[in-house]
């Protein structure tokens, strides 16, 4: 009598496939534990913030004195700088951007002299087409690299600073820290021919401007309310 052969290469490799599935979901399972383990739920847990006391909606079509640098809140242009995960190479107008912080934006700046190419390619990588950030350089800043939200600062030194990641999850278009939730983080106009430094407001001078391209300051949607830890 003949015993049927077992089939043992097909055995292993049924093996293989479990013990690869089962590889790939713990690594899966602990990647998503260390990510939840770092966030904050609260803004006093991130050391070295900054907080201020701005009032919203105050409208200028001048510039603006800021006594931050870079600003976190105060008057501001009637048009903010396009948010939808924008990377400008160039300093941006800030009365333009005090407005996207207004409607609820991470803004973070760079010191071209201070940062390395490396820290601006991952700054880079955080925030090209991540809803409601933005990054532009920011000459003399007196850090690294700063975090601006409404009314909130953070500098730190590396990009690889996990406050970073921290600060952006908690803080972008959080409906609790910022006097316009809901409001539009698009300006194709602005994100088409960006104002910068030494730029007049698109507002500015005689006659009525052609704003054409200008979305409405108004929400687009109505985002869900915070609570005090700043959790929807």
């Amino acid at each position: 009598m003949v015993t049927p052969q077992r089939p043992w290469g097909l055995i292993a490799a049924a093996v293989a496939v479990a013990v690869f599935a089962a590889a790939i979901l713990t690594y899966a399972v602990v990647t998503v534990n260390r990510s939840n383990a770092n966030r904050i739920t609260s803004a006093d847990q991130l050391e070295g913030l900054e907080t201020y006391d701005y009032a919203g909606a105050e409208h200028v079509v001048t510039g603006v004195d800021y006594v931050e640098t870079p600003p976190v809140g105060g008057p501001h242009d009637n048009e903010w700088a396009d948010c939808t995960g924008t990377v400008y190479d160039a300093q941006i107008r800030p009365e333009n951007a005090v407005h996207s912080l207004e409607h609820g934006s991470t803004w973070i700046t760079y010191d071209p002299d201070l940062t390395s190419d490396d820290d601006v390619a991952t700054l880079e990588e955080l925030v090209d087409g991540r809803q409601g950030l933005m990054l532009s350089p920011w000459p003399g800043q007196g850090a690294p690299i700063s975090l601006q939200s409404w009314n909130h600062q953070l500098t730190v030194d590396s990009a690889t600073d996990e406050r970073v990641e921290q600060y952006v999850d908690f803080f972008t278009l959080n409906a609790d820290f910022h006097p316009e939730p809901g409001a539009s983080c698009d300006n194709p106009a602005f994100l088409s021919d960006p104002l910068v430094v030494g730029d007049e407001s698109r507002y500015a001078g005689a006659g009525e401007p052609d704003m054409s391209g200008v979305p409405s300051d108004a929400p687009v949607s109505e985002t869900p309310a915070a609570d005090a830890t700043g959790t929807p």
